[in-house]
């Protein structure tokens, strides 16, 4: 008896010193699975319990001017330098890229696949009207997207009723894709690790447009004095660490690395 109660105590020592920190993390993160990999490991080896809220990138920001999560991790460099810039986030460190893919039908009815530039995609998709599926959510994938259009000279505002914005998740959107036969614009890990692929292919890539990088912005604890900068401050040492390069890098699926860490990398 002796022996359990002491093994009772610790345990619920062990609880209490855990501590709990909120991050806002994109759909695309999320749907990734790099998450399942991550967190467990930061839980071991620092104690902390990273609760994730799953938001696209404008609303990830949105979290972070209310104070309403201690960090944000999300891929959308313009967004993220304005929010540092206005005092909202104290610094923003990159910690991973992957890139955009474009998916969609393997009949492939715009010849995307011959494309010789994203923009060359965005102009033959809007050319044959061939359907298209975009977030419309504000997130960073969704942000890209419609740079991606303008870069093209085509206004997304204008386009017909080929085109749906659906404001929801990658997943999600996937989905929706995958049950019209659509194209859509995806980040590369979600769409490896999308199970119903149906009749979609991956069918351009490589542009350098279409690069993708995630960070990590602590908000403020100057703005938000509840922030648990210290938490913060720590999680973000062990995203920059060998430890994490090493799980991220080494994340495959079918042999395909999802990420590249690039922490501490300067041009």
């Amino acid at each position: 008896m002796m022996r359990l109660a002491a093994l009772i105590a610790l345990f619920w020592t062990a609880c209490a010193q855990a501590e709990t920190l909120r991050l806002a993390v994109t759909t695309s993160f999320h749907n990734s699975g790099l998450s399942d990999i991550l967190l467990p490991a930061i839980e071991q080896d620092t104690g902390i319990d990273v609760q994730l809220l799953v938001v696209g990138t404008g609303q990830a920001l949105r979290l972070g001017r209310a104070g309403d999560v201690d960090a944000i991790l999300v891929h959308s460099k313009a967004a993220e330098e304005a929010f540092v810039d206005e005092g909202h986030g104290t610094h923003r460190t990159e910690i991973m890229y992957n890139d955009f893919v474009f998916v969609g039908p393997t009949q492939d009815p715009a010849d995307i696949a011959n494309a010789d530039s994203a923009a060359q995609v965005m102009t033959a998709i809007a050319r044959t009207q061939s359907a298209f599926v975009s977030r419309g959510d504000d997130s960073g994938t969704h942000r890209k997207e419609r740079a991606l259009w303008q870069a093209a000279g085509v206004t997304p505002d204008d386009l017909g009723a080929w085109y749906l914005e659906v404001g929801a998740g990658m997943g999600a959107s996937l989905n929706t894709a995958a049950g019209l036969n659509a194209y859509i614009l995806a980040d590369r890990a979600s769409w490896l690790n999308f199970a119903n692929k149906a009749e979609l292919a991956m069918l351009f890539s490589g542009d350098p447009s279409l690069f993708n990088q995630y960070s990590f912005l602590p908000v403020n604890p100057e703005r938000h004095p509840h922030v648990k900068s210290g938490a913060v401050a720590t999680l973000e040492t062990w995203l920059t660490s060998q430890r994490a390069a090493a799980l991220i890098n080494g994340y495959m699926i079918d042999g395909q690395a999802l990420f590249v860490f690039n922490a501490g990398v300067t041009d």
